[in-house]
């Protein structure tokens, strides 16, 4: 049986710009799989295509074995859920109002409000830690707040695939670790988690699958074991690095080398071609 979701050949862009040409990722079904790469190097733009935002110029996004632009908007939003980039909330909104909105896939005229609807609320504004903040506007709200808001919308919606851009923006690193564990945890119940990450060592830490991109295209992906290497780094980052193992986890661990020094040990590995 194949992945539940998969972009196939497809040709990204936004107006006269190729964003990226004829890339092909299937999500393992699920995993947790976290996207890298340098800013502006297609990531958000190829979840955008994997959430149904953006239509390929060419190719295809495919949910559950049907291209997802010929599937009906509500039906994909019980499927796949997507936490984007710098989300705008309404004016003068409360935290359980918004997160309140992540269950209207779920309702029609002949369903309204339900005591599901009512568990689901509470219980992602539980495990997002903000329960406390129920009854505050959004607006008055720090922007680490903001973001577990956002997130627990997202829980709210109870799809089986997540799309989370840059989950962990805005928070400090305890707040960090604890969306990241949470996403484990609902990986580990099951779901399919796929995210973008800018810190490396926290995205090497708790993906199951990572795809590693740059200019628009899949330089490697895998689990981060078996492709996280200095070459890799170097080629998508252009940064000169150690890769050791994290002592906790013995996955991969970047530590990136001081400009001096990596200028040094270019002059060095120079030398020794020659």
């Amino acid at each position: 049986m194949s992945d539940r979701l998969s972009a196939e050949s497809v040709t990204l862009r936004y107006e006269a710009r190729v964003i990226s040409r004829d890339l092909s990722l299937s999500v393992p079904d699920g995993s947790f799989t976290v996207v890298v790469g340098p800013n502006a190097c297609g990531k958000s733009t190829l979840l955008r295509a994997l959430s149904r935002l953006l239509a390929p110029e060419s190719g295809q996004v495919v949910l559950d074995g049907k291209a997802i632009h010929q599937l009906p908007s509500r039906e994909v939003a019980r499927r796949l859920g997507l936490l984007p980039q710098s989300p705008h909330a309404p004016d003068a909104i409360t935290v359980a109002d918004l997160v309140a909105r992540g269950r209207f896939p779920h309702q029609s005229f002949l369903r309204q409000w339900s005591p599901d609807d009512e568990i689901a609320v509470a219980t992602a504004l539980h495990d997002t830690g903000i329960t406390d903040l129920a009854a505050r506007p959004v607006a008055e709200l720090s922007g680490g707040q903001r973001q577990r808001v956002w997130i627990a919308m997202t829980l709210a919606q109870e799809t089986p695939i997540l799309l989370l851009d840059e989950p962990t923006t805005y928070l400090d690193i305890v707040h960090q670790v604890e969306v990241l564990e949470l996403l484990a945890r609902l990986n580990r119940a099951g779901r399919t988690i796929v995210a973008v990450l800018h810190e490396l060592n926290l995205a090497f830490r708790y993906a199951t699958h990572l795809v590693a991109m740059r200019e628009g295209q899949i330089m490697a992906e895998g689990t981060p074991t078996d492709i996280v290497d200095a070459a890799l780094i170097r080629q998508v980052f252009d940064l000169p690095a150690l890769v050791m193992a994290d002592p906790l986890t013995g996955r991969p661990m970047v530590v990136p080398y001081p400009r001096d020094q990596a200028e040094d040990q270019a002059r060095t590995q120079t030398r020794n071609q020659a």
